[in-house]
């Protein structure tokens, strides 16, 4: 590997939940180089950074929601304090969604964020799903807010699995932002496009049980993603970490199990 890996904590979020400092000791020593957060648990960002240093684990980033850093754009000086280089809008609710009259607000909110971000040292990102991947005159809505907001105030996260699930080859998609991309997902999954993908990742939208199973999150390296090419592209595009996410465990595992299953794949590699 010629990155260091990161685990998106959201992957083990029962855990964390139960034990933080626990969760993020079995992380080290599982052999990831530092974390992602997605939520502090009630720990104070003192705390954290402590437990990131005692163990050894940069904590490289986290997924803020946009609508809370909107309502309280300092919320950011808390991951700032963490010493996070990176903090990402991770998903965007129905009515922020490309097509919907508020995801206007997000590139307005992206800009201002984004400056918010550089003033404390960190970068903003940008995490995609598949709903970006719907087009707007002809161009993607992604593409279409990397294009209205500037590299210097929003870089890309991509998503490899939601790259694949919404149409594209990840490793192109990839290579379509060199320069921009200094922090990617790793993802990997069986299946095929669910009605009840999101349900997997803990949102209920509402939509008939009977296609779950067509869809299911992976280890990295037990589904169906080219791991590969995809860390080819990683190294082309200036890449600086990798992070590992799974939203939902499977193969009969827990949700550590499946972490330590994905950094020994890519350890292998």
């Amino acid at each position: 590997m010629k990155f260091p890996i990161a685990l998106q904590v959201y992957s083990v979020r029962e855990d964390a939940a139960a034990d933080f400092y626990g969760t993020l000791k079995a992380i080290k020593a599982m052999g990831y180089d530092g974390v992602e957060f997605a939520g502090l648990y009630g720990r104070s960002a003192a705390e954290v950074r402590g437990w990131c240093k005692e163990l050894g684990l940069v904590p490289v980033s986290a997924h803020v929601p946009f609508v809370d850093m909107m309502n309280d754009p300092d919320l950011l000086k808390t991951y700032a304090e963490i010493g996070c280089q990176y903090v990402v809008i991770p998903y965007l609710t129905e009515e922020y969604r490309p097509g919907q009259a508020k995801f206007a607000e997000v590139i307005e909110g992206a800009r201002m964020l984004g400056e918010k971000a550089n003033a404390l040292g960190m970068t903003l990102c940008y995490h995609n799903h598949d709903f970006e991947f719907v087009k707007l005159d002809g161009e993607y809505a992604l593409d279409v807010l990397y294009r209205e907001v500037p590299a210097e105030l929003l870089k890309t996260q991509i998503d490899t699995c939601w790259v694949n699930v919404g149409g594209e080859n990840p490793s192109e998609y990839l290579r379509k932002y060199a320069g921009r991309t200094e922090i990617v997902h790793l993802k990997d999954f069986s299946g095929q496009k669910s009605e009840r993908m999101y349900a997997l990742i803990g949102i209920d939208d509402g939509k008939d049980d009977g296609e779950t199973g067509a869809f299911e999150f992976r280890p990295v390296g037990y589904g169906k993603q080219d791991f590969p090419s995809i860390l080819a592209a990683c190294e082309d595009v200036g890449a600086k970490w990798v992070v590992v996410e799974q939203d939902q465990p499977s193969m009969d595992k827990t949700p550590l199990e499946c972490a330590k299953m994905s950094i020994d794949y890519l350890r292998s590699l």
